[in-house]
């Protein structure tokens, strides 16, 4: 939850492809208070059955820009592996990026919610509300 003094963020993630949350997407969250400073590692969560990240950590007082990574390659590894055993004669070729981040400028006392349309060649990311 945001304050007067801090932002927040919150994220999920549809799966184009299939019309359909992505469950199990690891997401890293870092921040950093200023252009030219270090990023600081928050932590993270998985997405849960509706594409949800609901425990991101808290953002700390004076950030300015958040970093979301997305470890995308494991879900559609596992999508694939899911499909092969399936019908084996489906053999798509996985995702063609591994891995999303998303950064992002944040005001303090503001909420951001950032969700990710995904699909094995593509993503679309948007200020959502």
């Amino acid at each position: 939850m945001s304050t007067s003094t801090t932002a927040s963020v919150s994220t999920h993630i549809l799966d184009t492809s299939v019309g359909r949350p992505a469950e199990g997407v690891a997401v890293h969250l870092s921040a950093r208070g200023g252009r030219d400073a270090d990023w600081q590692a928050l932590g993270g969560a998985a997405t849960d059955a509706d594409g949800r990240c609901k425990d991101l950590p808290a953002l700390p007082e004076g950030t300015t820009h958040v970093r979301l990574d997305f470890a995308v390659e494991p879900y559609f590894e596992k999508k694939q592996a899911d499909a092969q055993q399936d019908a084996p004669a489906n053999r798509d070729s996985g995702a063609f990026f591994p891995e999303v981040a998303i950064t992002f400028a944040v005001k303090a006392g503001e909420h951001y919610h950032v969700p990710l349309l995904l699909n094995p060649f593509g993503y679309s990311v948007y200020r959502g509300s």
